[in-house]
């Protein structure tokens, strides 16, 4: 296991060289999405936003943002979502968007990561829930489409710096971490089962 500082746009040396299991922190731009913005592009024809355009690094979060005294916006919470939500649009998004990182909880599914392995993109996840810790390591450039598509829903512009860590959990070669340990997993409870002498069929008693 390495640790990589890496900064966009993202080169592919980069992403080629991430392995399973890696810490990355980030700085640059990157830009959020969710599922509205995903539907407005993909489903419903819109364009992309133009920053979000300009950006490699993709974050699947809802952040908590506020207006201040001065007309900008302060962030309040920042925690990336899960990103098995978004596999219906996750192969057409790396495609089409150009994307070579996507930051978000849990894994995507099997049409996304082959996409990953043509257009050399990654996964990574956060290494701690740490939704308020993040805040400094995050400046808010820019809104679009606030009034369509609403406060979470809507493309955030970040200026991050150092934001992490994450954990590669899969890589541009069609691995996935999740998967390697749910194998080792189901192993591990197979063989417990068979050491309490508990059929693996059993059933969990039913209190009511």
């Amino acid at each position: 296991m390495k640790t990589y500082h890496l900064k966009t746009p993202l080169l592919q040396e980069d992403i080629e060289k991430l392995e399973l299991g890696d810490v990355v922190y980030l700085s640059g731009k990157a830009f959020t999405c969710r599922s509205r913005l995903h539907r407005w592009v993909l489903d419903e024809g819109n364009p992309l936003p133009h920053a979000a355009a300009e950006r490699d690094l993709l974050i699947h979060v809802g952040p908590i943002v506020l207006p201040d005294e001065k007309k900008k916006w302060r962030l309040i919470s920042f925690m990336p979502t899960s990103s098995i939500r978004f596999e219906k649009w996750g192969a057409r998004a790396v495609d089409e968007w150009g994307l070579k990182m996507i930051v978000g909880k849990t894994t995507m599914g099997e049409e996304t990561m082959a996409m990953m392995r043509e257009k050399k993109c990654v996964h990574v996840s956060p290494q701690c829930v740490s939704p308020n810790a993040w805040i400094e390591h995050i400046e808010i450039e820019d809104v679009e489409l606030f009034r369509e598509l609403g406060t979470i829903e809507a493309t955030w512009s970040l200026k991050i710096d150092e934001l992490g860590p994450f954990v590669v959990d899969i890589d541009c070669r069609g691995n996935n971490l999740y998967k390697n340990h749910e194998a080792e997993v189901n192993a591990n409870r197979k063989a417990a089962l068979a050491a309490l002498g508990i059929d693996e069929d059993f059933e969990y008693t039913k209190l009511y």
